[in-house]
């Protein structure tokens, strides 16, 4: 039997897509439409959950099954689409605001639980559909509408809660750099778990250029290190800066200085079980470290949705009650 070859077109919908003009948000929905043909996965088999927000409205653009649920419940139906329909591939599309506020407590569950959920995160750190309130991740001292002399709430890293929850995949791509957002977005997709990517996106309207110091492309080599399993962690324009551990800490240095050589540079290992390195590697703040890119952790555990799913078979195969109307059958009758 011939394996259908899909193009991004297969799983694009007619729909018009109500976004801004300079929104973060084009970009990633085009991506994952290409990274959708690249795994290969129907259409019919494949599933598209989100809750409320700019980012949400992502299911409408997917020639896909999808739901565009309520505010910050996204999870709690992608876990249920999954548990039901085990063999469909979800996707669950959410923003800053939608999963780490309202969403919080579901976010952290799903995680937790690992259902084999793709979760796409899209920060922008401020609240976009509701006209540009702080949200869980915008940064302390932020004006916006709803803090006119600034927050004075320090922001949640998505990273971190990933890694609290004991997340088993976690990675990190920015709209403008579309070859790493394809690649982890495929990779998200193939893990067997909760994968979690965090997607750094810019709102044009209401916090434009919050993460305009790393997308710019003239300085974003210095400013950004794309990580990739079993390759040194090196990054620069020049391709002459590494990272290091100095005692319990990263630090930068530079390729041919101080007797550095490239072998002195740390392999990354984002199968690695224990999850010291991969937090460290994910909470880098610039200016004087880069941001981390790419899968930064990628590990295997047993899903949720699996085990719910063998504890069934197993009860099934010691049981003599084997249906609905075994059960009904088993119940006291009579003939009237």
């Amino acid at each position: 039997m011939e394996t259908k070859q899909y193009t991004p077109q297969d799983f694009k919908s007619d729909q018009y897509v109500r976004w801004c003009p300079g929104c973060g948000d084009h970009a990633i929905v085009n991506i994952l439409q290409k990274s959708m043909a690249e795994i290969g996965i129907a259409p019919h088999q494949t599933a598209v959950i989100s809750g409320i927000g700019c980012s949400s409205r992502l299911p409408y653009y997917v020639n896909t099954y999808g739901f565009h649920t309520i505010h910050g419940r996204g999870a709690a139906v992608a876990s249920g689409v999954k548990i039901a329909n085990p063999e469909l591939t979800v996707w669950q599309i959410t923003g800053d605001g939608d999963c780490l506020a309202i969403g919080g407590n579901h976010f952290i569950h799903s995680v937790r639980r690992n259902i084999d959920l793709n979760v796409v995160l899209f920060n922008n750190q401020i609240y976009g559909l509701t006209k540009g309130q702080y949200s869980p991740t915008s940064k302390k001292g932020l004006v916006t509408k709803s803090s006119p002399f600034g927050t004075v709430e320090r922001p949640f890293r998505p990273a971190e809660l990933t890694f609290g929850a004991r997340g088993t995949f976690f990675a990190r791509t920015l709209d403008v750099d579309l070859k790493t957002a394809q690649s982890v977005l495929t990779a998200a997709a193939l893990h067997k778990g909760t994968s979690v990517v965090e997607c750094l996106v810019n709102c044009v309207i209401f916090n434009d250029g919050a993460h305009g110091w790393l997308a710019d492309k003239a300085t974003r080599a210095d400013r950004c290190i794309v990580l990739e399993h079993g390759k040194p962690m090196i990054f620069g324009t020049n391709n002459d800066k590494g990272l290091m551990l100095d005692g319990w800490n990263l630090k930068v240095v530079t390729i041919g200085e101080n007797g550095v050589s490239e072998k002195d540079i740390l392999v990354h290992d984002a199968h690695c079980e224990d999850a010291t390195l991969h937090l460290k590697l994910a909470m880098m703040e610039g200016p004087d470290m880069p941001i981390a890119m790419g899968v930064i952790r990628a590990v295997e555990a047993e899903t949720y949705d699996k085990a719910v799913e063998n504890q069934i078979y197993e009860i099934q195969a010691k049981s003599k009650i084997k249906n609905f109307d075994d059960l009904v059958d088993s119940f006291e009758q009579w003939e009237m």
